[in-house]
C-alpha cells in the first residue's frame, strides 16, 4: 500500500520493463519497482567497478549466487557484453520466472544444501549480495567450501555481510557475543528468507575465509539509521 502509487507510476512510464510478481520482489528485496530496476542497474555498475580493480574484464564467467528474481544479474549482459553470466537461487518461483523473462543469463535452481552443478574452478567472479546474512552458521561453513570449489584460482568472491553498523540493533547480550568475535544468528523462521538474519564480526569473517586473500574490505556505515552492509572481496 505504501508504494502503490509510485509503483503504478513506474509501470506506466516504463511499459516495456518486465517486472517479477510482487511477492518475489518483496521476498528477496522490497516491493519497490523503481528501486528494484534502477537500483539493480546501479548495483551492477558498482560491482563492475570493483571487479575491474582486481580482474581484467574480458571473457569472464560470472555467477550471481542467490540471484532472486534477477534484480542485479539481468543488467550485466548490457554492461559486460563479452562475458558469460549465471544466476542460481533456492527459490523455484524466481528461477522459473527468470528463465521465462531474462535473456542471456543461465539460471539454475539450487537448494539450501551447499551443492551446485558447476565444475571445479569454473568461475572467474562470484558475488553474493546479502546471502550469507540469511544463513545459519552450519550453512556458512558448507557454502564457503562450495563457493571455494567452483571459483578459479585467482578468481574473486564478493560478499556483503551485516557488520559493525548493525551492532546498533543487536541486544545487549547479542553485542557481548558479537564483540567476542562470534556470529549472531536470528533464526526461528525459514532459513534463507529475508527475515532470517545473521551478523558477522570481522574476526569471524577472517576465520571463515582463512584460506583466501582479502583484497578489499569496505566497512559498513550507519547513515542516520539506514544501515549498510560490509563489502568483502576475497581472492582464491
Amino acid at each position: 500500500f505504501k508504494n502503490k502509487k509510485n509503483n503504478h507510476l513506474f509501470k506506466k512510464n516504463n511499459p516495456n520493463i518486465i517486472l517479477p510478481p510482487d511477492y518475489l520482489m518483496y521476498e528477496s528485496f522490497r516491493l519497490d519497482y523503481k528501486r528494484y530496476f534502477e537500483g539493480g542497474k546501479n548495483t551492477a555498475n558498482w560491482l563492475k567497478e570493483i571487479f575491474g580493480k582486481h580482474k581484467n574484464l574480458e571473457n569472464l564467467k560470472i555467477l550471481d549466487w542467490g540471484c532472486g528474481p534477477a534484480r542485479v544479474i539481468r543488467h550485466f549482459p548490457n554492461i559486460l557484453n563479452n562475458s558469460v553470466f549465471f544466476g542460481t537461487d533456492y527459490n523455484e518461483d524466481s528461477i522459473i520466472w527468470n528463465k521465462k523473462n531474462i535473456k542471456n543469463v543461465n539460471f539454475n535452481l539450487n537448494s539450501l544444501e551447499a551443492k551446485l552443478p558447476y565444475e571445479n574452478n569454473f568461475f572467474d567472479v562470484i558475488y553474493g549480495i546479502s546471502i550469507f546474512t540469511h544463513l545459519s552458521e552450519e550453512k556458512h561453513l558448507e557454502w564457503k567450501k562450495e563457493l571455494y570449489r567452483i571459483l578459479k584460482p585467482e578468481g574473486i568472491l564478493l560478499l556483503t555481510l551485516q557488520g559493525d553498523a548493525f551492532k546498533s540493533i543487536l541486544t545487549e547480550e547479542e553485542n557481548k557475543i558479537y564483540d567476542n568475535g562470534d556470529i549472531i544468528v536470528r533464526g526461528k523462521v525459514k532459513e534463507g528468507h529475508r527475515t532470517f538474519s545473521a551478523f558477522h564480526p570481522k574476526n569471524y569473517v577472517n576465520n571463515l575465509f582463512y584460506d583466501m586473500k582479502i583484497l578489499e574490505h569496505i566497512e559498513s556505515k550507519n547513515n542516520n539509521g539506514n544501515l549498510e552492509q560490509d563489502v568483502w572481496v576475497f581472492q582464491k
